[in-house]
Formats: C-alpha cells, structure tokens, sequence
C-alpha cells in the first residue's frame, strides 16, 4: 500500500455507506473517528447517490499525502454507486477535527477527535440550516446570486422548543469536568456558543493547546437543566438555538433568560488577541521539529491575498486578487504529476502584491508554486463589511496578526489551520511549506468558495524522493486523456 501510513503503528477500518440527507452510515451528525497520534485510519467510501461524492478530511495535515486530502484539486470524486478507500496517517496530530462532503452544496459534518477524554466527551456540531436542499443552493449560486440569510441555526442537527419537554443533548454528573469539542458545520455564518450558568475554559483550538480560557466545562452549579446557546454573530439579524445540559440529580428546568450574546467587533476581535498557545504542554509539535521558533525564522516570501466581487457575464462571482477559480476537467495533482500541467494550468497566475483596487475580474485556476521548505507570510486583506474564514489544508500555520508587523506575536501565536479576517482589516499567518504537495486554501464561507474564493499551492522537491512525498496510490481513479498514457515511474527511494 502507498499511502501516508507508517509500518509500525495500529490501523483502524472503517466501512461508511453515503445515502442522501447527507447521512453517513444512516447517522447525522456522523460516526466519530476515535483515533490516538500516528493511527493508520483506512476508510472505505461507498456513495450510493446518484451524483459524484468526495470528503474532505479538515485540518488533517497528510504528510506527504496530499493524494488523500479528498479535494477536487487533488482526487476525481467518488462516482455514483461506487466505492473509493481512503488511507491516510494521523501523524504528529492531536485534537478534534471534522470532516465534511465538498462538492456542489453536500456539505455536511462528523467529528474526528485523536484525544483522550475526561469523565465524558461530547461533540457539539452546531451550524446554519436552509429551508432549501442542496439542489436547490446550487441552483441559486449558479444562477449568479448568494444565498442571502439562513433560516436557523441548529445544534447537533436539532433544536430545541423551550416548553420543559427536551430531551437532554448531554448529561453531566456534578463536581465532574467534561470535554465539549465544538465546531461550525454551517456553510455561512459565524456563530457563538454559550452555556448558561456555567463556565467554560479553552484548552485546545484545532490541534494545539491554548493558554486561557474542545472547552472544558465543570458541573459545579446547582443541579438542574440548563441551555447550550448558538446564535449567530455579525449578521443583522440574531438566530438563536438551545439544546438542553441535564445534571444527573438535577430538579427544575432550564430559565428562559439565556446568556447574552457578545455585541460587537471588538469583543471577537480582542478575543482573538488573547488567544495563546501554550508551549509548556506535552504535545505534538509541528513539523519540522523546532519550527514553532517560528518568530527567528527570515521571511523568505510574502504573498498577499485580496477577496473581491463582481459581475462575470452578469452572474455574480468572488475572487482572489482578481481571479475567480474554476475547477478544471482535470485534478491539478494529477496533471502536474502526468507532467500535463501546462495543458491544465499555469503557475502564480496572480501576483504576489497586488493593487489595492481591483476592477476586472478573470476566470482561471489559480496554483501558487512555492519553494519546498521556504517560510512564507501570507497577509488576507478583507476590504469588506463581513467577516472572512480560510482554511489552509496540509499544514498547520501560526496565526500572528491582525495587527502592523511590528506587533506580530512572535512566541505564543497559536498554530492552527484556519484564520478569521474581520471586516476592513487584514490577518497574517506565517508557516514553511515543508510538506510536499497539492494543498487548498480556500474559503470556508460556502457560497464563496463555490464562486471562486480559493485557490491552490504547488509544493515540490526537486529530489523527486519517498522522503518528501508519496506516490499516487494504485487505486487512484482516472479519466480522459490520461486512461490513455503510460503512469509515472514511481520513486523508490
């Protein structure tokens, strides 16, 4: 088997059927991955819808593995009544991550979670809902519209109606401390989480332990029913959804008056400030060993990103420094490896500081190529009135600024995977490309990203070594004109 997986650490099987709802094994939210730092996970994919299917594995770093990320630039989707095995290495990584469908609008969410529990372990999946399926999203974002407000907000794909009736989404035994992992599965909107009479304490956030106040929360209030609240944040309009706590001796229901929500910029923005990470935990590092003395490391390139929006052919689309991306017929991973790329895409299509007014806007892929091992900067400017959020898959970045660079937070900035931008403001991640591959940065905001707000980095070694990056696995499905050409001579060493 080539894959990222090592040859002396346990393996874990799975089989997951894909029916639509999206469910997962007839599961919403879907099957948790228990896994410990290094577990081979082996999971094997059957869609049984009538479209294509592909999963993404977010915050996964698949270490010379780009091959397993489940994105349209590096794998063909799974084909309708069809199966595809995933085979990727949990390596150097703790914390919680999720997964989630990423063609069209199939985005849906399970938790993955390689950590230890306290007394329990409870998984928050809260999120935006739609009164319209799937199809119909797509349709209006092909048409050239966004999709405007959601209708609600649910949590754990349910809501709660506040009569006394509810059944409890968790229960909580007092003077007992629980592990709640908590993540945004929506596909739009910002959202905070709350728990009414009790207090919670940050101690990890994507994969790296944090300074301050996964939360943890202490059942040592009176013992009754109390409300966990999503409600969304920075839309002109407040949604809100409860789920009941129960304490297991508790006596009375939950009251109405439910925590305040923050009401500004600046709470989220000073909160984002305080963020820290905590070096003194016995953890995972990131890779290589010693990076996070990331502040003494010479900057070797900066890129600068810019969103934009405008009208193409009279139809709304986002870009990236004036590009729009579109997905070619042809996976960008596959092509560069069949040494096709120049019949697919071209390389730094944008530049790396553009102009601060961007007025045309262009349709292409867009594939930065960077330097194998170079410490790059890479500044997201929002000149917009709405926050943004990217994801950089295969790595893990440190996020050292919404601030002038004299003010970068140079030792304890946390190292995670995804970065909020907030509205007229700028934010600065700092990381070096030493895993070899096909990587997304995209954003997370879906309607977004569907119209063009992502793009992709080519990292590669010119030692062409199974040091550095792993072949294109066996299995790998192909089509057009590559079915016909011979593969690659495989590295062997």
């Amino acid at each position: 088997m080539v894959s990222g997986s090592g040859c002396y650490n346990p393996y874990l099987f799975f089989t997951w059927n894909v029916t639509y709802g999206i469910l997962i094994n007839n599961q919403f939210p879907g099957p948790n991955i228990n896994s410990t730092t290094n577990n081979n996970i082996v999971i094997n994919v059957f869609n049984y819808l009538d479209v294509p299917f592909l999963l993404t594995w977010n915050g996964i770093q698949h270490r010379k593995n780009s091959w397993q990320d489940g994105v349209l630039g590096t794998n063909y989707p799974i084909p309708p009544k069809t199966n595809y095995t995933y085979r990727f290495q949990v390596k150097d990584q703790i914390g919680s991550y999720m997964y989630y469908p990423v063609i069209a609008m199939h985005k849906a969410a399970g938790g993955f979670v390689p950590c230890d529990d306290p007394a329990d372990d409870y998984t928050i999946l809260a999120g935006d809902w739609f009164s319209k399926g799937h199809i119909a999203l797509k349709k209006i974002l092909d048409s050239g519209r966004n999709l405007g407000r959601c209708d609600g907000v649910h949590i754990n794909g349910k809501v709660s109606k506040g009569d006394g009736k509810d059944e409890p989404l968790f229960t909580m035994e007092p003077g007992k401390t629980y592990k709640y992992k908590i993540c945004n599965v929506g596909i739009k909107t910002a959202l905070n989480i709350r728990f009414q009479g009790n207090n919670m304490r940050l101690v990890e956030m994507e994969g790296s332990h944090t300074m301050q106040s996964i939360v943890l929360v202490t059942a040592n209030q009176e013992p009754m029913d109390y409300y966990v609240v999503a409600s969304t944040r920075f839309t002109r309009q407040m949604v809100t959804a409860t789920g009941i706590i129960r304490y297991t001796n508790g006596k009375g229901v939950a009251s109405s008056k439910l925590p305040p929500p923050p009401t500004s910029w600046a709470w989220s923005l000073n909160q984002f400030r305080t963020f820290r990470w905590n070096l003194t935990t016995s953890a995972a590092r990131p890779n290589p060993q010693g990076s996070y003395h990331y502040g003494s490391i010479n900057i070797t390139r900066t890129i600068k990103l810019i969103n934009t929006a405008g009208k193409l052919n009279d139809k709304l689309r986002y870009a990236i420094n004036g590009v729009s991306y579109v997905e070619p017929s042809t996976p960008l991973k596959l092509a560069e490896y069949y040494n096709i790329d120049d019949k697919v895409f071209k390389y730094d299509n944008i530049v790396d500081d553009p102009p601060a007014e961007i007025s045309k806007i262009t349709l292409d892929p867009i594939v930065l190529n960077f330097t194998y091992r170079d410490f790059i900067e890479i500044i997201f400017e929002n000149h917009e009135n709405a926050i943004q959020s990217w994801h950089l898959s295969g790595y893990s970045f440190f996020a050292v600024a919404p601030e002038k660079r004299k003010h970068y937070k140079l030792l304890d900035a946390v190292s995670r995977h995804t970065i909020q931008v907030f509205p007229q403001s700028w934010a600065t991640i700092l990381l070096t490309f030493d895993n070899c591959g096909m990587w997304n940065i995209r954003y997370e905001i879906w309607d977004r990203h569907y119209l063009g707000q992502q793009l992709y980095v080519s990292v590669l070694s010119s030692a062409h070594s199974l040091k550095d990056e792993y072949n294109m696995p066996d299995d790998s499905p192909l089509c057009g004109i590559m079915e016909s050409m011979p593969k690659p001579q495989p590295c062997n060493v």
